[in-house]
């Protein structure tokens, strides 16, 4: 411990020197205090409030994790006087469930990925491969399990992948384009049958492999065969009204829909089935072909389906690429192979392997990109239902998800209430692992996420901010509990960054003006979420104006959400490229084709040969 002219601050003592207080805007002036975590289980101090020409001491607590040291700034200069500060005492701690597993309590599974898939054949690899682990750690090793093993696949067999697809789509003569839509639809699902005998492998391996829970693992594969059987309903559909005849200023005509070519499809780990399929499936129901680049993360679930696209598709209708994204996509861009750009990930990732087409100006692109949602409590929102669907929205699946709510901006005339309700209800979230009954918190798939999320603690905790949860931030080998932050400000990194992780900021409002400067600026436009009991309040009125042109969807004392997967799904700015629901993914992946003449009775009759 150490002094510094009375501006430094042992643990546990309280800081109360008028001469260190800017009376002005009624905030502690800039006190450092560090500790051992040997030494302190909890921070403390005491600050004054100003109210009128009155004062009022408040002691505010730190939860401390033992076997941490902490350093923490408490100095705020654009602080405003009614800014509450957050009492910290009350906060009840939770047990964390053990992340380790004594492998004889389950056994894991292992996929051997030792091949490559590529023009209906299932290659045997002898190369380079990568070893896949779980993010759960053995209790006897205290090592990552290994769950699994993937061909390291290079720029040779990248090409190769590409140029089956080519050659099945055959400048749109191949066997599946010039397959009819009702025979389509019968191989689909002739997939479907075969993908349901997979399933509970399918379910396994992602708990293992990005720890979903067991019910959110479930629910994963049902939802994607529930999109598929949409789809193909969304299709005969579209197809039976290709088969009208339009007649209009004496033209007549048919109007549908074809396919465009060769497409690579290249998912998330996040929920590498659904969203894979939800751009995949679509596609390959109105007769394009396929590269589909397998996650490093996540990618498990897929090379279990390998089967059944063999035994159910023509050959070279479907490929899968494993290995580096580094090393197979900017080939297979470059080749000028691909027609159709499918890509859920980062904006900069997008951009990069876009520029990497020799003509970018003909591929028909649909992503779905960066997103911060907030989720904004105004002054007259009820708080239960307001805290309710913010912990769920900002916490489920550890907050990985580009639906979640990934700031929240409170009135400053109820956040010390929603801030202690909110931290209360996180409290009671459990840990451990996916298929433990009642747990929503489980450990993070991605090697450094813990270590990028605590660098945005310690931006925040430098910065002013306070983890308001007992537990948050906290670590057990890749798990992490939620750490509820507040204040967040302009200053931080939290602000505007997306942390796609278990860091939940929250911010403080008093004019719609500073939640409208946000949107206006923010470069992602994909939702947000509103809480209010008045929608012609000004404040709300103001907000909602500004978020009808800022977002693509504003949910109502609701949680962000895709679903249901009827209803468009798209974003603004780098949020998205395109818009996915069962019936628009199947135009995104296709062009309109019309058969037209003059209206007659010949034409009339060779039309309908046509249909």
């Amino acid at each position: 411990m150490g002094s510094n002219n009375g501006r430094l601050c042992d643990c546990g003592s309280t800081v109360q020197d008028k001469s260190d207080t800017d009376k002005t805007k009624g905030a502690p002036a800039d006190y450092l205090i560090w500790g051992s975590g040997d030494e302190v289980k909890n921070l403390s101090w005491t600050v004054k409030e100003f109210h009128g020409e009155g004062t009022k001491d408040r002691k505010c607590v730190i939860p401390f994790p033992k076997d941490q040291s902490i350093s923490l700034r408490d100095g705020r200069k654009d602080f405003p006087l009614e800014f509450p500060i957050v009492d910290q005492s009350a906060l009840q701690s939770v047990e964390h469930a053990s992340v380790c597993l004594d492998t004889t309590d389950r056994k894991p599974p292992f996929v051997d990925g030792k091949y490559f898939f590529v023009n209906g054949e299932v290659r045997p690899w002898a190369g380079k491969t990568s070893e896949v682990t779980s993010p759960i750690v053995d209790a006897a090793t205290k090592k990552r399990i290994k769950i699994g093993e993937v061909a390291d696949l290079g720029e040779a067999e990248a090409l190769e992948a590409a140029t089956a697809a080519k050659d099945a789509w055959q400048c749109g003569l191949g066997e599946w384009p010039q397959m009819s839509i009702p025979k389509r639809i019968e191989c689909i699902q002739n997939l479907v049958s075969e993908l349901k005998k997979k399933r509970d492998a399918i379910v396994e391996v992602l708990m293992w492999e990005i720890c979903k829970t067991s019910a959110d693992a479930a629910k994963e594969f049902d939802r994607t065969m529930d999109y598929i059987q949409d789809t193909v309903v969304a299709l005969q559909q579209m197809y039976d009204k290709s088969k009208e005849t339009v007649t209009t200023g004496g033209i007549m005509g048919n109007i549908g829909r074809g396919p465009i070519g060769v497409m690579v499809c290249i998912g998330p780990f996040n929920y590498p089935f659904n969203e894979t399929y939800c751009q995949f499936i679509p596609s390959l129901m109105m007769g394009n072909t396929v590269v589909m680049k397998i996650p490093r993360t996540g990618g498990l679930a897929h090379l279990l389906t390998i089967e059944a696209f063999k035994d159910t598709l023509p050959k070279g209708v479907v490929n899968f690429v494993t290995g580096s994204g580094r090393a197979t996509l900017p080939p297979i861009m470059e080749s000028g192979m691909i027609d159709i750009f499918a890509f859920i990930g980062g904006s900069r990732a997008a951009d990069s392997l876009i520029k990497n087409h020799p003509s970018p100006h003909k591929l028909r692109v649909c992503l779905g990109l960066d997103a911060k949602n907030a989720g904004i409590v105004m002054p007259d929102a009820d708080l239960d239902i307001a805290v309710k669907e913010c912990v769920t929205g900002s916490t489920s699946y550890n907050g990985q998800r580009c639906t979640a709510l990934k700031i929240m901006f409170v009135h400053q005339s109820i956040a010390e209430q929603f801030c202690k309700k909110f931290a209360a209800a996180v409290e009671q979230l459990q840990a451990g692992l996916p298929w433990q009954s009642g747990v929503s918190i489980t450990p993070l798939p991605e090697n450094n996420k813990t270590t990028y999320m605590h660098e945005l603690l310690e931006d925040a905790n430098a910065k002013g901010a306070l983890i308001l949860n007992s537990n948050g931030g906290k670590t057990n080998g890749y798990l992490m509990y939620p750490a509820v932050v507040y204040p967040v400000t302009s200053t931080m990194r939290l602000w505007r960054e997306e942390q796609f992780g278990p860091v939940v900021p929250i911010a403080c409002w008093s004019e719609a003006s500073e939640v409208i400067e946000w949107l206006k600026s923010s470069p992602y436009g994909q939702q947000a979420a509103v809480f209010t009991k008045n929608m012609e309040a000004p404040d709300t009125v103001k907000v909602m104006s500004c978020l009808q042109h800022c977002v693509c969807r504003i949910n109502i004392n609701t949680q962000c959400s895709r679903s249901p997967d009827c209803f468009p799904f798209t974003g603004r700015a780098s949020s998205a490229n395109g818009t996915l629901s069962i019936e628009e993914a199947l135009k995104v992946f296709s062009v309109d084709s019309v058969l037209a003449g003059k209206a007659n009775d010949l034409n009339a009759s060779l039309m309908g040969m046509m249909r």
